[in-house]
């Protein structure tokens, strides 16, 4: 669930601080991932020598470990996802980019998702930017473009994961919440997690009580909110260790429905039939800082290309 895909938000770099032990306990975690190193003031041989300030209390030492009730309940939601036969849910994406000023500005997307396993999928992208659409109905795929009335149209292997990756390969076209629609979100999860941790509760992050996790493996670090109750994932906040500038990339889910009924015309759309015909093919990938395209025969869940559907 996100293993590569978000962001480590909060003050100076860190996640969600609700009390001073969490947030050291975080704040360190962080640091500690990322490379961070704390150079105190060197005293130069000859040189006149200031008032020193006042010594601050050390950040405690983090273990890399995998705490069992972290891993508990990354595995509880990812079994909960893959378990589902059909699901539908609103996936908001924000993240941070460059600005000439220095100061990165924010984008967001917003997309209604709906899938049925194991070999259908719908992606409908309202905002910000232009508005796109994308159906998989397990023998092609297709991506159109309302505005300018394109459609792209190609035969498409027979499985979500599959049709995922091809769509990347052949397109650029990349959904940020795919750790969330993979057919075992915690086999990418584990592969090469080298921290987990859980953090504590809160009651504000998607209207309802959520376990808040930390993770991370040699790429990104993670938080994501988890629900009590439900198991399903809420919000999810990244940042990635290669990234000079450690831009902050956030996935917020809601309107969550599992295991619904879905009409059998809803992976293909009827407003294509006068679109023009365009090739299925890559404009020039520029990823965001510190992201890179995958380089494995695995479904794409390595940062957010360019065409972010």
């Amino acid at each position: 669930m996100m293993k590569h895909f978000l962001l480590v938000g909060g003050s100076q770099g860190g996640m969600l601080v609700r009390d001073t032990f969490l947030g050291w306990v975080v704040l360190a975690a962080v640091g500690v991932f990322l490379g961070a190193t704390d150079a105190g003031a060197q005293d130069v041989k000859g040189a006149p020598q200031a008032a020193k300030a006042p010594s601050k209390a050390a950040v405690p030492a983090v273990a890399f470990t995998l705490e069992p009730k972290a891993v508990g309940l990354l595995k509880a939601a990812s079994s909960h996802l893959a378990a589902a036969k059909s699901m539908a849910f609103t996936a908001v994406v924000s993240y941070e980019s460059p600005s000439r000023l220095g100061p990165p500005l924010i984008y967001t997307t917003k997309s209604e998702v709906t899938l049925q396993r194991p070999d259908k999928l719908r992606v409908i992208t309202s905002g910000d930017g232009p508005a796109s659409e994308f159906y998989y109905d397990g023998k092609q795929m297709m991506a159109f473009e309302p505005a300018a009335n394109l459609v792209a149209v190609a035969v498409a292997p027979p499985t979500i994961d599959a049709a995922l990756k091809a769509a990347y390969d052949s397109a650029a076209i990349y959904f940020p919440f795919t750790d969330v629609i993979v057919a075992n979100p915690y086999g990418d999860i584990a592969d090469g997690l080298k921290l987990a941790f859980y953090i504590g509760q809160s009651r504000v992050v998607g209207g309802t009580t959520t376990d808040m996790v930390a993770y991370a493996n040699g790429d990104v670090f993670v938080q994501i909110w988890i629900g009590a109750a439900d198991k399903l994932p809420r919000m999810i906040r990244a940042v990635y260790r290669n990234d000079p500038s450690q831009l902050r990339h956030q996935l917020d889910l809601s309107n969550w429905q599992l295991n619904l009924a879905v009409p059998a015309d809803a992976f293909r759309s009827a407003s294509t039939g006068k679109a023009t015909r365009v090739q299925f093919a890559r404009p020039d990938l520029k990823l965001p800082p510190g992201l890179t395209p995958p380089t494995t025969s695995k479904p794409p869940v390595k940062g957010t290309a360019s065409k972010t559907q």
